[in-house]
């Protein structure tokens, strides 16, 4: 099931990179009663993806290029937000 939360991560990342490839992973049930859980089963994702935009930029250059995208939500509305973020033909 797609969260509202997932659901506004994938829309914001999809007008600021024009993806080939995203990927937007719940993995809130997995850290159910865990530091940061809020309850909302919206409190960890995983982020996988695949961008023009990511091509030439170093690893660091690429998170920072995702979190600057979602503004407010990690940190404040997000608890853990693993990216990778890729360019095509990456391996």
């Amino acid at each position: 099931m797609t969260t509202p939360l997932q659901t506004e991560i994938e829309s914001r990342l999809a007008e600021a990179f024009s993806p080939v490839r995203l990927e937007v992973i719940n993995d809130s049930a997995s850290h159910r009663g865990h530091a940061g859980d809020d309850g909302s089963g919206e409190s960890h994702f995983t982020l996988v993806i695949e961008s023009a935009a990511f091509a030439g930029k170093s690893r660091l250059e690429r998170q920072r290029m995702v979190n600057r995208a979602l503004g407010d939500i990690p940190g404040d509305r997000v608890h853990a937000l693993a990216i990778r973020a890729f360019a095509p033909g990456d391996n």
